[in-house]
């Protein structure tokens, strides 16, 4: 009881009232007759495609899962198989053009399947993804099938009843781009008022969600992505219906999706692709570069940071760029107090590259729902930084809710001659009892990096944890451990205050897959523990 407490103290009212009314008042069908469309003066063009997720014409693979591309209601699939398959994501998905066919059989299986109001698809979030597809897929030249213009005005109207106001967040945006999507392209009374609720949601939720350095204020580089494929869709869309209401928006989209690309660019690996923290994975968004190359391809244009040290200040992010070595630093909150389905219990967590290899990571994302491996995933344990006492640094349970949580008490960067030193400390273990406060220092230079860890108050047990990539290999040595890189560099890790060892460990750099890996495990001896990583 204490811990739903201390979770759901931080509720907005409207999503607990939001929760009320939604048992209460039930959507009602549309019982009109559905008005003609508006015709855009370009065709739609797909950028940034996710690949496709048909093995072939009848089957599909989400979430490394195969299955029937007509499996509509199968309940021994996952509630996010299921998602993903009702999104519709392959009629813009990479090489669309050569399955119109399968995609025109699956379209005629939707209709047939799922009458109004019934099953997983009519559900607010794939409902509000399927919108879009749909729509997106019309707009670029392909003939609608019969009922399915039909379809698409009630889906809409559905949708338009179920907000997802006892979420918030990305579902809500996501609600908010569908309503636009489906404003512009129908005409009527009832499509203009779609349009005008959708734009004010937008223009309401992105002040609210997008931070004043860019970042998505969930604070996971996946949904950051995701989120600026909404703006940018948006932006395109505007210019599909020039003279649609989109257009007294369009200045503060274009800003905020030029704040928005600079901060997904600041945030990349040299392998270009995004670090994980908080719930994240490859394969959900599309891949950064195709993104931030949609935003080219719009006339979106931001300043590319070529600073050493890159400071997100409200987000919490710091990059650091020097000698050969690219290092994320977790020195951010776990996210709005009042949505934290997505924060892992990562606090002073960081991830580390070298000459272009990732090293250390965090173990990333397989599953959502409620589950075991989710938790785990989420914890502590899974990330590069440390478990005090066996427990998280902030209180994640159940697949999505967060108790008490971990704040960062403060952060102060300093450039050096050799490079940088930031320190931060955070009070999540300030729950125990007697508290302890646990401070982090990264120093890097030319052929180090340094992390030094103090725990004050007194412990019962400490560990310092450090999730190595598959491509290296670590051995233990009489001083610490060894890392060899794929190109054969090798990389020293020693250790001052602490017991070193190696254990197995898995990766999950995709929903639905886990790869095998090393961790150091690095029991404190002292309250004070340094690590050397040399190369």
């Amino acid at each position: 009881m204490l811990r739903l407490l201390h979770t759901a103290r931080y509720l907005k009212p409207v999503q607990i009232t939001n929760r009320v009314v939604r048992r209460i008042r039930k959507p009602r069908p549309w019982g009109g007759a559905v008005p003609g469309v508006n015709k855009a003066v370009q065709p739609w063009t797909t950028f940034a495609p996710l690949a496709s997720s048909m093995v072939d014409a009848d089957t599909v693979c989400f979430l490394n899962e195969p299955g029937s591309s007509r499996e509509w209601q199968n309940p021994n699939k996952s509630h996010l198989w299921l998602y993903n398959l009702h999104y519709f994501d392959d009629l813009i998905a990479a090489g669309a053009a050569e399955r119109v066919d399968i995609h025109r059989f699956m379209l005629s299986s939707w209709l047939e399947a799922n009458p109004e109001g019934h099953g997983v698809g009519w559900e607010p979030y794939p409902t509000s993804l399927r919108v879009v597809n749909w729509m997106k897929w019309l707009l670029a030249g392909n003939e609608a099938l019969p009922g399915m213009e039909d379809s698409l005005f009630r889906q809409a109207h559905w949708l338009s009843q179920l907000l997802e106001y006892h979420l918030l967040g990305n579902h809500l945006l996501a609600n908010a781009k569908a309503l636009v999507f489906a404003g512009s392209y129908f005409s009527g009374e009832q499509a203009d008022g779609w349009l005008q609720t959708g734009l004010a949601l937008l223009d309401e939720q992105h002040q609210e969600q997008l931070l004043a350095d860019g970042g998505h204020f969930e604070l996971s580089p996946m949904y950051h992505a995701i989120i600026l494929m909404d703006v940018l869709d948006v932006i395109q869309l505007g210019g599909c219906y020039p003279s649609s209401l989109i257009s007294g928006l369009m200045p503060n989209l274009r800003e905020r999706a030029a704040l928005m690309a600079a901060w997904l660019e600041g945030v990349l690996h040299p392998d270009r692709d995004i670090p994980f923290f908080n719930d994240a994975a490859f394969g959900i968004a599309p891949e950064p570069q195709a993104i931030l190359d949609y935003a080219h391809a719009l006339g979106v244009e931001w300043q590319s940071a070529d600073a050493e040290i890159q400071h997100f200040d409200t987000s919490g992010y710091i990059a650091l760029r020097c000698h050969g070595q690219v290092a994320f630093l977790d020195v951010a909150g776990i996210g709005p107090d009042y949505i934290p389905g997505h924060a892992h219990a990562d606090t002073l967590s960081f991830e580390w590259s070298l000459h272009g290899q990732r090293v250390l990571v965090n173990s990333g994302t397989s599953e959502y729902g409620v589950s075991e491996e989710r938790l785990r995933q989420r914890g502590t344990a899974s990330h590069n930084t440390v478990a005090v006492n066996g427990e998280d640094s902030s209180e994640v349970w159940s697949g999505f809710r967060v108790a008490r949580r971990a704040r960062i008490i403060d952060v102060q960067i300093k450039k050096t001659e050799e490079g940088a030193v930031i320190q931060a400390a955070h009070d999540g273990y300030h729950r125990l009892r007697p508290k302890v406060t646990h401070r982090r220092e990264w120093r890097i230079s030319p052929e180090r990096l340094e992390v030094h860890d103090s725990l004050e108050g007194h412990f019962r047990s400490a560990v310092a944890y450090l999730h190595i990539h598959p491509d290296v290999s670590a051995s233990q040595t009489q001083d610490g451990a060894e890392l060899l890189l794929p190109n054969g560099e090798r990389c020293e890790l020693s250790v001052e205050g602490g017991q070193l060892s190696l254990e197995d460990s898995t990766w999950h750099p995709e929903f639905g897959k886990v790869e095998k890996n090393q961790r150091v495990a690095i029991v404190f001896t002292e309250p004070r523990l340094k690590t050397i990583l040399r190369h």
